[in-house]
């Protein structure tokens, strides 16, 4: 039953052994076992140091894994985790880390979290696919949730991308560049509703290096 609190290994919970040597510490849940009163949360962490994170979650009645719900973005030195439960019950949130200036493809474990959700009011949709670079410091305003029941006439995008040259939302083809504002916010309007229901994968891309044509995927939406 869902309901039922899991019985979870020895040391499992909690901080694990690279936790503080990477930096990390928690900021607004302290303890590893949390209640959730609905189905929607944000976990923040604080990193002195430069990390790459990376999340998974776990329901503990049928160990279905959804990483899906759960999207990682920072700002001023905060990892902000959101995460949205597909249903009532107990799940894992289990977080690894790795410094950003380690190229191991290996991130450990370094944090697990219980959770109990009492209630599943909102309906919950996948969070865009974060690729390597989104970990870089990078930070969504909106929207954190694109789909194919979303308002698509003009969809407003806002960002923060530490170090981009230029920012642009590609859709079959169709670049849309974003503009950088007084605060190094990249924000732009976009219109997708021509793509409604046609499975079509929405990116947000950035520009960081000298050539100009050249793009990295950060974001993936599906629409």
């Amino acid at each position: 039953m869902s309901s039922e609190k899991p019985e979870l290994p020895y040391g499992y919970l909690g901080a694990q052994e690279k936790f503080a040597e990477f930096g990390l510490a928690t900021q607004n849940y302290t303890e590893p076992e949390i209640t959730a009163q609905d189905n929607q949360l944000e976990v923040k962490l604080k990193a002195s140091k430069p990390v790459k994170v990376t999340c998974n979650l776990i329901a503990c009645k049928d160990d279905k894994e959804t990483p899906e719900n759960v999207f990682t973005h920072t700002q001023d030195k905060v990892i902000t985790l959101v995460v949205h439960f597909p249903a009532s019950g107990y799940y894992k949130l289990q977080i690894y880390a790795l410094l950003l200036s380690d190229e191991s493809k290996t991130l450990p474990g370094v944090f697990n979290y219980l959770i109990h959700v009492k209630r599943a009011l909102n309906a919950v949709y996948p969070f865009p696919k974060q690729y390597a670079q989104w970990k870089d410091g990078c930070y969504l305003y909106e929207p954190l949730v694109l789909h194919s029941g979303s308002s698509l006439a003009k969809v407003n995008f806002k960002c923060s991308i530490p170090k981009a040259n230029a920012v642009a939302v590609v859709a079959e083809g169709e670049w849309t560049h974003l503009t950088k504002d007084a605060n190094d916010n990249w924000e732009g309007k976009v219109a997708l509703v021509q793509f409604r229901g046609k499975g079509i994968k929405v990116t947000l891309n950035a520009n960081f290096g000298a050539d100009e044509t050249k793009y990295s995927t950060l974001l993936e939406y599906n629409i």
